[in-house]
C-alpha cells in the first residue's frame, strides 16, 4: 500500500508538472467516457431495464394479428377478454385498459385530465398496492354497480393536497358523481402512458357484448415458467370459442370474422412498451463508442509523445535495474490514474447531460422517467474508464519499453530526428481516428438529408403553425340526445370563429398525425363480394363541415358536407385521393358511387375527394381514409350516431399565444360553462413531433460525429507539429542548403494528406457496410448516397490540409542558423 501512495504521488507531481498535456488528455477522456455514460444511461433505462413491477418477466401484452385481412397488429376485444380470462390455462389474470380524457367539475374550476379505463384486473395484475383505499374488485366492474374511481398518487397531492380523507368522498367525472375508493401508490406509472389522473372500471355488459370492436390494449401476467409460445397457443383454441360464444354486430357474419383468420399475438410487456426504438438506440451506443476509441488513439498519441520525451529517464532506470514489468507497470498506473479521473469527470459531465435530455428526446420516447444515474451506470463509467486506460497505455508500453530504452540511452535523443518506424504508430493511428470520424460524419450527412427529405414532404394540408388545437368531451350525463350535441358544437364553432383573428374554425374526431386511429371495412355498392367476404379496413373519421378547409386541406374534386345534410342525416360522405383511386382509378370516378360499412347500414353517396394527408407523420404514407359526418343515422347498427368527444382546430395568426386560448375558453363557456378544455397545442407541435426520432437521431449523431471530426482534426494536427519539432534539425540543414520554403511546407502538408486519405478510403468501405444495417432510419435517401459520401470526405480532407498547413507553415520559417545552435 506504501508503494501504491508513494507511485501515486510520483504520477500526480509528473501531472502538475505538465498542465497542458493533463488538461487536454483529461477532457478529451471525459467528453468521450461522458458520451458512452449518456448514451447508456438511455439504452440501460429503455431497453435493459426491467419494467418497474414485481416480477415484470411474466407480464405480457395480449394482442392479435389478422392476415386475413393484412392486420399484422390488432388490440384486443371484450367479447376475446371474457373468454381468454374464463377459459385460459396459462395466465394468472387477463385486463383490458384503454386511454381515456374525462372531465372533472365540482372541484375549482372544470378540468379535462388523461384517464385510464380498465377492467378489474388491471391493478392487481400490476402488483403495485394502493397508497390509500383499495383497488377495483370484481363487483364494482358489473355494470349498474356504484360508479367508483381510483385517483393517482399525483392528482390527488395536486388536486386535493394528499388530504387522506378523500377516500369515500364523491367527484363529478364526466357530469355522474363517483366514489373515490383508492389513491394509487406513488411510484405507479403505466407504461408509457402520460400519467393519467383518475382510473375508471369499464363496467361491460356481458349479455350486450359481441364480437369486434378491437380497440382495447390487452395485458396479461403469465403463470410462473409458462412461455410466451405456449400462452399462444393457449389463447388459439380459445379464438374459435369466442366467435361462437357471442353474436356479431348487425350487418356482419360469422364467416367475416372466421375469414380474417384472427390469431394471438402475445409479446413480452416491456417489448411492446418499448417497441422499435431499440435499432435506434443501439445505433447512437455504437456511434458514440467510435467517439471514445477516437479519444483513446488521440491520448494515446499524445502518451506516445510524452513517453518519447521521457525515453531517456526511462533508459537510465532500466540500466540502474528497473525491469521492462516494473517500467510498463508505471506507465500503466498513470495512464489508469487519468481513466479514473476522466470517468469521474464523465460521470459529472453525463449527470449534467441527462437532466437536459429531456429537452432534445423525442416525444414518445418510452421509459424517459426510468433513465438516470445508478449502480449499473456507475459500473459501466468505471468499466469504460478502465478500458480507455488500458488501450491509451497499450502502445506506449509495446513501444518504448525493453530494448527500446536500450538504443535511447546508447543514441541518445539529441542528435536524432525520429525515424519512419517510430512514427508508424502515431500514423496508424491517425488514420484510425479518421476512418471513425468519417463514418459518423456519413451517418450525420444521411440523417440531415433525411430530416430535410421530411420537411419537403406535403403533408396534405398547410399553414399548420397558424392552426391552433384544443379537445372538449360533452358526457351524456350533461346532453343525452344525439342531434343536440352536435348543435352544441355547432354553437361552439360558431363563437370561435367570432374570436378576433380568427379566419375559420370547425371540429373532427381526430387531427392529423395526433396519434388516434379508427379503422372499418368499407363495401363499395358497385363492386360483388362473396358471401361473407370482409373488404378492405380503412381509416375513419368523423368530421363537421369546413373541417377540411380549415386545415387548409385540398378539395380534389366535388364538394364539403352541409349542415343542412347534418342535422337531416343526409346519408353522403367523403373520401381520401388514394382510396377513390384504389376502388374507382380516379377521383372524378368516385363521385356519385354509394359506400357502406355495414351490410344493413344505409348506402351514403361520394360527394367530394380529399387530398391525401399524412396522419401518421411524416415519413409513413397517406392512409386510405373515409371522412364521415358527424352525425348519421343507421351506421354501424345504430340507429342515431354522434361522437361527444372532438378536437376544434382553429386557423388564426394568433395560434399558439396564450391569448388566444384565453379567448377560446371564454367562447366555449358562454356556450357551456362545464365543458373543460384539453390538449391545447398547435398542428406545428404535432408535425414537428411526427419527425422527433429523426431530430433526435440527427442531434445525437450530429453530436458524436462533430466530436470525432474535432478529434480526428487535432489528431492530424498533433502528428505534424509534433513530426515538425522532431525533425527541427533536419529541416534547418536543409533550408541552409537551399531548400525552398514552399517544398518544405508541402511534403508535411503532403504526408498529412496521405495519411487523411488512407482513413477516408478505409472509412468510405465501413460507412457503406454500416448504413446498410441503418437503412430503416432513412427517409427517401439512398445509403450509399453519393453526394454525401463525396462532400463529407472532401470536407474532410480540407480541414485535413488546413491541420497540416499551420504547423508546416512553422517548418518552412525555421531559421537555419537558431536550428543548428540549438543542437
Amino acid at each position: 500500500m506504501k508503494d501504491i501512495l508513494i507511485q501515486l504521488q510520483q504520477v500526480v507531481r509528473r501531472l502538475v508538472r505538465k498542465p497542458a498535456f493533463t488538461i487536454v488528455t483529461l477532457i478529451t477522456l471525459a467528453a468521450g467516457i461522458g458520451g458512452n455514460t449518456v448514451v447508456f444511461s438511455v439504452v440501460e433505462g429503455i431497453l435493459l431495464k426491467p419494467l418497474a413491477y414485481p416480477h415484470a418477466e411474466e407480464l405480457v401484452s395480449v394482442m392479435h394479428s389478422a392476415p386475413g385481412i393484412n392486420i399484422p397488429q390488432l388490440p384486443s376485444a371484450p367479447s376475446n377478454y371474457f373468454i381468454y380470462r374464463e377459459q385460459n390455462s396459462t395466465f394468472q389474470d387477463i385486463a383490458l385498459v384503454t386511454r381515456d380524457s374525462v372531465s372533472i367539475t365540482g372541484v375549482s374550476d372544470p378540468e379535462q385530465v388523461p384517464a385510464l379505463d380498465v377492467t378489474d384486473g388491471l391493478l392487481p395484475i400490476l402488483a403495485i398496492p394502493p397508497a390509500a383505499g383499495r383497488f377495483f374488485s370484481r363487483q364494482d366492474d358489473i355494470p349498474g354497480s356504484p360508479d367508483t374511481v381510483v385517483l393517482t398518487y399525483g392528482y390527488w397531492l395536486r388536486k386535493f393536497g394528499g388530504d387522506p380523507t378523500v377516500v369515500g368522498r364523491n367527484i363529478t367525472v364526466d357530469g355522474k358523481p363517483r366514489e373515490i375508493i383508492g389513491i394509487t401508490a406513488k411510484r405507479f406509472h403505466f407504461l408509457d402512458a402520460e400519467d393519467p389522473a383518475v382510473i375508471l372500471p369499464f363496467q361491460f355488459d356481458r349479455g350486450k357484448t359481441k364480437l369486434g370492436n378491437f380497440s382495447y390494449t390487452g395485458i396479461g401476467r403469465l403463470k410462473p415458467a409458462t412461455t410466451v409460445e405456449r400462452a399462444s397457443g393457449d389463447l388459439a383454441r380459445l379464438i374459435p370459442v369466442a366467435e361462437h360464444s357471442f353474436p356479431t354486430p348487425e350487418g356482419f357474419s360469422l364467416k367475416m370474422f372466421e375469414d380474417a383468420h384472427l390469431a394471438p399475438n402475445i409479446s413480452p410487456l416491456k417489448t411492446y412498451v418499448v417497441g422499435d426504438i431499440g435499432k435506434t438506440l443501439w445505433l447512437l451506443m455504437g456511434s458514440i463508442g467510435l467517439v471514445l476509441l477516437i479519444a483513446c488513439a488521440n491520448v494515446a498519441n499524445l502518451l506516445l509523445v510524452r513517453v518519447e520525451g521521457r525515453s531517456q529517464e526511462l533508459a537510465v532506470r532500466s540500466a540502474l535495474g528497473a525491469g521492462r514489468g516494473r517500467i510498463a507497470a508505471e506507465l500503466m498506473f498513470e495512464s489508469v490514474f487519468l481513466g479514473l479521473v476522466a470517468g469521474l469527470l464523465g460521470l459529472g459531465l453525463a449527470y449534467a447531460a441527462l437532466h437536459g435530455l429531456e429537452a432534445i428526446a423525442p416525444a414518445g420516447l418510452p421509459r424517459v422517467h426510468e433513465i438516470g444515474i445508478d449502480v449499473n451506470i456507475i459500473l459501466f463509467t468505471l468499466g469504460a474508464a478502465l478500458l480507455s486506460s488500458v488501450l491509451v497505455a497499450c502502445i506506449p508500453i509495446f513501444k518504448y519499453t525493453g530494448v527500446k530504452l536500450n538504443v535511447s540511452l546508447r543514441g541518445g535523443s539529441r542528435t536524432l530526428s525520429q525515424s519512419k518506424e517510430q512514427h508508424r504508430a502515431s500514423n496508424a493511428l491517425v488514420i484510425a481516428q479518421v476512418a471513425l470520424a468519417l463514418v459518423l460524419l456519413i451517418c450525420s450527412g444521411l440523417m440531415i438529408r433525411t430530416f430535410r427529405a421530411m420537411t419537403k414532404v406535403d403533408p396534405g394540408f398547410t399553414g399548420a403553425s397558424e392552426l391552433q388545437l384544443f379537445s372538449i368531451a360533452i358526457p351524456e350525463a350533461q346532453i343525452k340526445e344525439a342531434d343536440k350535441v352536435v348543435r352544441v358544437e355547432e354553437q361552439i364553432m360558431h363563437k370561435l370563429e367570432t374570436i378576433p383573428g380568427v379566419s375559420s374554425a370547425s371540429f373532427s374526431t381526430s387531427i392529423p398525425m395526433d396519434g388516434s386511429s379508427s379503422y372499418d371495412p368499407i363495401f363499395a355498392q358497385d363492386r360483388t363480394y362473396r358471401e361473407g367476404e370482409l373488404p378492405p379496413v380503412r381509416r375513419f373519421k368523423f368530421v363537421a363541415p369546413g373541417f377540411l378547409s380549415t386545415l387548409r386541406a385540398p378539395l380534389v374534386t366535388g364538394r364539403d358536407i352541409t349542415w343542412e345534410e347534418i342535422y337531416n342525416t343526409t346519408p353522403v360522405v367523403l373520401v381520401s385521393e388514394n382510396l377513390a383511386k384504389e376502388l374507382w382509378q380516379s377521383p372524378a370516378n368516385a363521385i356519385g358511387k354509394r359506400i357502406r360499412v355495414g351490410t344493413t347500414d344505409d348506402w351514403r353517396e361520394v360527394v367530394g375527394v380529399v387530398g391525401n394527408i399524412l396522419d401518421d407523420g411524416i415519413s409513413q404514407e397517406a392512409p386510405k381514409a373515409v371522412y364521415w359526418p358527424i352525425l348519421q343515422k343507421k351506421f354501424e347498427g345504430e340507429a342515431i350516431m354522434t361522437r361527444r368527444s372532438i378536437t376544434f382546430a382553429v386557423h388564426s395568426a394568433r395560434a399558439g399565444s396564450e391569448s388566444l386560448m384565453k379567448d377560446i375558453r371564454t367562447a366555449v363557456w358562454s356556450v357551456n360553462a362545464n365543458l373543460p378544455l384539453a390538449d391545447p397545442q398547435t398542428l406545428a407541435f404535432l408535425q414537428t413531433r411526427s419527425m422527433a426520432r429523426t431530430s433526435f437521431t440527427l442531434v445525437m449523431l450530429a453530436v458524436a460525429g462533430g466530436m470525432a471530426l474535432l478529434l480526428g482534426v487535432v489528431g492530424i494536427y498533433s502528428v505534424i507539429a509534433y513530426t515538425v519539432s522532431q525533425r527541427t534539425r533536419e529541416i534547418g540543414i536543409r533550408m541552409a542548403l537551399g531548400a525552398q520554403q514552399r517544398t518544405v511546407t508541402s511534403q508535411f502538408v503532403l504526408h498529412g494528406l496521405l495519411l487523411t486519405l488512407i482513413g477516408v478510403v478505409l472509412g468510405l468501405g465501413a460507412a457503406f457496410g454500416v448504413m446498410r444495417l441503418m437503412s430503416s432510419l432513412l427517409f427517401n435517401v439512398n445509403p450509399a448516397d453519393p453526394l454525401t459520401y463525396g462532400t463529407v470526405s472532401i470536407g474532410l480532407l480540407a480541414l485535413a490540409v488546413l491541420a497540416c498547413y499551420f504547423p508546416s507553415r512553422r517548418a518552412a520559417n525555421v531559421d537555419p542558423v537558431d536550428a543548428l545552435r540549438a543542437e
